[in-house]
């Protein structure tokens, strides 16, 4: 699984590529939040591990990049840190980040983080994909909405801009011919 580091330390940089490596990922290093955000764009990753204070484009201000409404993808985020303290934690969640790592990185730990960002990134390609199921009666139509069910007219225009123009397919005007 890819993970993109951004990092504008060199030496942190290189270490980090090393450590992924060696947890079995392939990383993708980039020197800082504006090239791993052009990266992000052109291409879902999962997984992101972003120092916190870089020039140009820092670590929270990155997360809140990749936190707005209209992106559809998710990405993980860990955020790196050589500050400590309750307060640059929540502002670090606040900002986007799923996760938060205080340098220097110990692997162990950071296996462990990306193997949380790993099953919260399953749980949310299932849920995608769930939501694209429609519990629909065989007999009547109606279409099931939480606790309730309802016509299959209702339930499509209440979360689309369709609307239903009632006619008859050829066998169902064949069969009322018939009959």
């Amino acid at each position: 699984m890819k993970v993109l580091v951004a990092e504008d330390d060199a030496v942190s940089r290189t270490l980090l590529g090393k450590i992924l490596q060696t947890l079995g990922y392939e990383p993708i290093l980039t020197v800082n939040g504006r090239e791993a955000l052009a990266r992000i764009q052109r291409e879902e990753i999962a997984l992101l591990v972003t120092d916190w204070q870089m020039p140009d484009l820092d670590g929270p201000e990155l997360c809140r990049r990749l936190r707005v409404p209209s992106r559809t993808a998710y990405t993980y985020i860990i955020l790196l840190t050589a500050l400590s303290g309750k307060s640059r934690y929540l502002e670090g969640l606040e900002a986007g980040a799923d996760d938060f790592i205080t340098k220097p990185v110990d692997p162990d730990e950071l296996a462990a983080r990306l193997k949380v960002g790993q099953r919260i990134i399953a749980m949310q390609k299932e849920l995608r994909r769930m939501e694209g199921l429609v519990s629909i009666c065989g007999v009547c139509k109606k279409v099931r909405d939480g606790q309730s069910w309802v016509p299959v007219e209702r339930y499509v225009a209440g979360r689309t801009a369709t609307s239903f123009s009632h006619s008859l397919c050829p066998e169902c005007l064949a069969k009322q011919i018939a009959d």
